[in-house]
This record gives structure tokens, C-alpha cells and sequence, in this order.
């Protein structure tokens, strides 16, 4: 209309500080989901405390993202140690003056096995990685955004803790209390104005996967699995929490949003129904067909 004012622009991050934990990636030059998510929201103007273990890992996603004009800062830290943890955010704060975006990243595949097998020291250890380090986190940002008045946070689950038949029994168990965990925090700090929120991967080819040493035949068989048969990056799970991020989600919290390609929504390949099971479905009797999760 003539004389209106122009829309705002959209997933607009300017102003916005954000911490990602995990914002380095394991292998030069190659990008996962801490480093694509550090990205993407420089990219739409945030400053960006990029924490993580290894400084190296985080200076080389900080050197991409000064190649784009963005702004970051690299900030050690240990998550699994409340301390550590205080530290970063403190150092972001002392930074740019507020808190408003934690993406909660970190996370292993951990000790294998199952109850009669798993390492207990093991699995303490990568529960307080994939975990705990959430809480401890959260713990000292939440105050953070408690004096802007808002806040976001967007937590790392995986497709894992939403379905079962993983051989592993710390991974799947960890990523499904992240999901439960989410919704607590959105309960809790929902009043507050702070959205909480929880994106779950499917088998996305990043470069721990890549380390692991995936063959491709076994990287095909995990395309084939989804509904698109496209692979997905560490760039599809860095926008899906991108928007979780911006005001456009303003009213998204408790949200667990599967990126997946439909995994987690049923199998292509389902073969179609019987004409007798048709016709019992129809009159009532139970179809006992499933869709084979």
C-alpha cells in the first residue's frame, strides 16, 4: 500500500547475541551442526560466542564466519563443568552486553552396549556430555535472558530418542530425555518469555559420522531409509534451528521438530493394503497393520 510502512525483515538476528555450544567441527575445512548453526545465525546478523573444548575447531568456524562479515568470539569451555560453563556465559555477556539465543549442541555417540554390557564410568561420563551439560547451561543463561525480558533456546536431540531399535543404550536414552527435558523448560520458563524448543536430526552426514569411518554403501542405505531418498547436511539441521531462533517463532515453545525427511512419519516402500484388510478397517475390526517401526 502506498505510505505503509515496509514489513520487517524476515529471521532478522541483528541485535541478537547468541552462544552455541559445539560451534567447532572435527575435521578442517568440513562442517557440522554446531559449526552450520554458528553460521547461519551470523549470517542473519547475531553475534555469536562460539564455545567449544577445542579452540582450534572453534577458530576455524570463527575464521568462516569473519570470511562473511559476520561477528564471533571464541570461548573455551569444558560444558560438562558448571564453572566452565558460568564462565562462557559471563565472557559472552562481557562481550555484547546480553544473552538472548543458547543452542545447546555438544553431544557423543557414547558407550556402547547394552545394561548387562555399558561401561557405568562411560556412561556417567556421556550422560553428563549429552545431558547434563544442557542443564548446567541453561542454568546460568536463563538469568541471562530473564533481564532482556525474552530468550531462546533450542536443544540437540536426534530422531534416536524419538524411535527404538537402537543397538545403543546410552545414545537413544540421552537424546530422548533432551526431548522430555525441553518440554519441562518450556513449562517452566514459558511465563518468563522464553521459548524452548528441540530439533531431532535423522541420519544427517556430518563429519562424525564422516570419522566413523561410514562407507558408502552403508551412506546410501541411510538415504533409503527416508522418505525423500536425499541425504541430509548439517546445514538442514543449522536452519531448522535458525528459525526456532527468530521472532517469527515467537509463539513456537515445547516444540520437537524432527528433521528427518520423514523418518520418524513412515516408509515409502509400505506396501498397500490388502482389499480383506480393506474391508475389515472399513467395518470396524481392527487393522492390524502397522507401519513396520
Amino acid at each position: 500500500m502506498t505510505g505503509s510502512a515496509a514489513p520487517p525483515t524476515a529471521f532478522d538476528l541483528h541485535g541478537e547475541v547468541a552462544l552455541v555450544t559445539g560451534a567447532g567441527s572435527r575435521m578442517s575445512g568440513e562442517v557440522g551442526n554446531g559449526r552450520a548453526t554458528a553460521i547461519v545465525l551470523a549470517r542473519q546478523g547475531a553475534k555469536i560466542a562460539l564455545v567449544d573444548y577445542n579452540i582450534e575447531w572453534a577458530e576455524e568456524t570463527k575464521r568462516m564466519i569473519d570470511a562473511e562479515g559476520g561477528v564471533s568470539e571464541v570461548i573455551q569451555a569444558d560444558v560438562t563443568d558448571e564453572e566452565s560453563c558460568r564462565n562462557a556465559v559471563a565472557k559472552t555477556v562481557a562481550l555484547w552486553g546480553a544473552l538472548n539465543i543458547l543452542v545447546n549442541i555438544v553431544g557423543v555417540g557414547g558407550a556402547m552396549g547394552d545394561a548387562t554390557k555399558v561401561d557405568m564410568d562411560a556412561w556417567d561420563r556421556d550422560i553428563r556430555i549429552n545431558l547434563t551439560s544442557m542443564v548446567l547451561m541453561a542454568r546460568h543463561a536463563i538469568p541471562e535472558m530473564r533481564k532482556q525480558g525474552y530468550g531462546r533456546i533450542v536443544n540437540l536431540s536426534s530422531v534416536s530418542g524419538l524411535l527404538g531399535g537402537n543397538p545403543s543404550l546410552l545414545y537413544p536414552t540421552t537424546k530422548g530425555a533432551i526431548i522430555q527435558m525441553t518440554r519441562a523448560m518450556a513449562a517452566q520458563h514459558g511465563p518468563e518469555g522464553i521459548n524452548v524448543n528441540c530439533v531431532a536430526p535423522g541420519m544427517v552426514y556430518t563429519p562424525m559420522v564422516r570419522g566413523r569411518g561410514m562407507t558408502e554403501e552403508l551412506r546410501q542405505a541411510r538415504i533409503n531409509q527416508n522418505l525423500l531418498k536425499q541425504e541430509g547436511t548439517a546445514w538442514d539441521v543449522g536452519y531448522a534451528i535458525l528459525f526456532l531462533c527468530t521472532k517469527e517463532a515467537r509463539w513456537i515453545t515445547g516444540v520437537i521438530l524432527p528433521v528427518d525427511a520423514g523418518t520418524t512419519a513412515g516408509k515409502a516402500d509400505r506396501p498397500a493394503l490388502k482389499a480383506d484388510t480393506l474391508a475389515q478397517s472399513m467395518t470396524g475390526v481392527p487393522n492390524r497393520v502397522t507401519n513396520g517401526h
